[in-house]
């Protein structure tokens, strides 16, 4: 029997409320909230790109403990240590020496087109320039197979590294010659690894796919750009997201804190006279910290064609392409919602809010609402005839409102449109909805049948 599959619009479009209230879930270079301008008024706001790792997170840590759609596929990690991963698994694997390995890690990866920091600098020697993202098992892989080649790649590494140091860069305190001066750094650098001793075209192979995206379901769902190695191939992610923002105008308090000492207190405490006592009077430590409240509005789409075509490059069949992206987009929607940025987590409690609604509808492109949002909220009293006269109460339930009324007011006009679907944790927006017009819309009581 054949099983049959109704068809589905390209993009999946995700739309968001919750409230917040006294947290800080991401801040600037000075430690503030971030905000943005927006309809004429400052706006509280969670950068996408905090959104989209705690939600990469949040996947990958649930495929890892055997969980959800993607318990048992390939997930990926973002870091800067991929020589010190492979140096890990030649002397836990292969028997290695630690220091041996992780020269022959950089060296191998550096020769396949990385670059890595200043060999002075102990704390950044072996971690390469930009955060590389490659499938998790990718530092084993590199290691089996300099394993496996062992005797020509310890004496690639030898004359490799013999090269690098005769042409290396002048000692502090000498001069370079004059012709070299004024020169970039990349010409520089193109001139100092013209004469190094290529690596072997048979491991870098095995490097560059070890490195490639290959079946890894979060560099499908979120892309992947690395400009440093030109035959390495980049990903053009199939979710994309936007800035979360606050639909009324930002609310902030500086807050003052004092931390004990614990050791003060207690010489406070068995102090034989009150001179003892004043001398350990006062808090350890005394600040301030930001703290931030508000409804938030949330936006994010899936391209469905795009993620299956990335799995397919990625050397899937078309079957197994299409099992796969029904059990990413499972899991993308359940981070969606479920997933939050840790910052202050432990302060705050922040990572255990629920969003108050998520609209979730297919359409034959993207759909962002923020334009429902841009006169901010009036929080002020709802006016007796709840005409225009007055505000619109608790920035909360005056979201769903706008958010229904846009989505009805475009979904009339834009025929592609379809499957919509409601899911609130909130038991004023859940009396809400009995009283909105959701014509069009299906109600649900889980995150798996926001999806069809």
């Amino acid at each position: 029997m054949t099983e049959t599959f109704a068809p589905r619009g390209q993009f999946l479009s995700l739309h968001l409320l919750e409230t917040l209230v006294a947290v800080l879930p991401v801040r600037d270079e000075n430690g503030s909230p971030k905000t943005l301008v927006y309809g004429g008024a400052e706006r509280h706001m969670i950068t996408s790109q905090a959104r989209r790792r705690a939600e990469r997170v949040h996947a990958r840590n649930r495929a890892n403990a055997g969980q959800g759609p993607l318990a048992g596929r390939t997930t990926s990690l973002r870091t800067r240590e991929w020589a010190l991963i492979t140096a890990r698994a030649l002397e836990s694997d292969h028997g290695w020496d630690k220091d041996e390995a992780v020269t022959t890690a950089r060296a191998v990866l550096e020769a396949t087109g990385l670059k890595f920091g200043e060999p002075s600098k102990k704390t950044v020697a072996n971690l390469t320039k930009v955060l590389l993202f490659a499938p998790a098992d990718t530092g084993d892989r590199i290691a089996a197979h300099i394993a496996a080649e062992a005797e020509d790649l310890r004496t690639w590494r030898d004359a490799y590294l013999s090269a690098q140091s005769a042409t290396g860069a002048p000692k502090r305190g000498t001069r370079k010659p004059p012709e070299e001066n004024g020169g970039d750094e990349e010409g520089e650098t193109a001139a100092k690894t013209k004469d190094l001793p290529p690596l072997p075209k048979a491991s870098r192979a095995a490097v560059l796919t070890a490195l490639a995206p290959r079946d890894a379901i979060d560099i499908a769902l979120y892309g992947r750009f690395l400009a440093e190695i030109a035959d390495s191939p980049n990903v053009d992610g199939a979710v994309q997201s936007a800035h979360a923002f606050t639909i009324h105008e930002a609310e902030q308090v500086d807050d003052f804190y004092a931390a004990a000492d614990d050791a003060k207190l207690e010489r406070k405490k068995n102090a034989l006279d009150f001179l003892d006592a004043a001398d350990d009077a006062g808090a350890g430590m005394t600040g301030y910290q930001a703290l931030i409240s508000g409804t938030f509005y949330r936006h994010a789409v899936l391209d469905r064609r795009q993620l299956k075509v990335n799995l397919q490059v990625a050397g899937m069949t078309e079957e197994q392409a299409r099992e796969a992206a029904i059990a990413a987009e499972e899991e993308f929607v359940n981070a969606f919602v479920e997933a939050f940025p840790e910052a202050k987590k432990n302060s705050t409690a922040s990572t255990g809010s629920l969003p108050g609604i998520v609209l979730a509808f297919e359409g034959e492109r993207p759909y962002n609402y923020a334009g429902a949002f841009q006169k901010p909220v009036d929080e002020n009293p709802l006016s007796d005839d709840d005409k225009k006269t007055g505000g619109e109460g608790p920035a909360g339930l005056a979201g769903v409102r706008r958010l229904l009324r846009h989505h009805t007011f475009v979904a009339a006009r834009r025929p592609d449109i379809r499957s919509a679907r409601l899911l609130t944790y909130d038991p004023q927006v859940d009396a809400l909805l009995d009283e909105l017009n959701t014509a069009g819309t299906e109600r649900v009581n889980a995150i798996g049948g926001l999806t069809p």
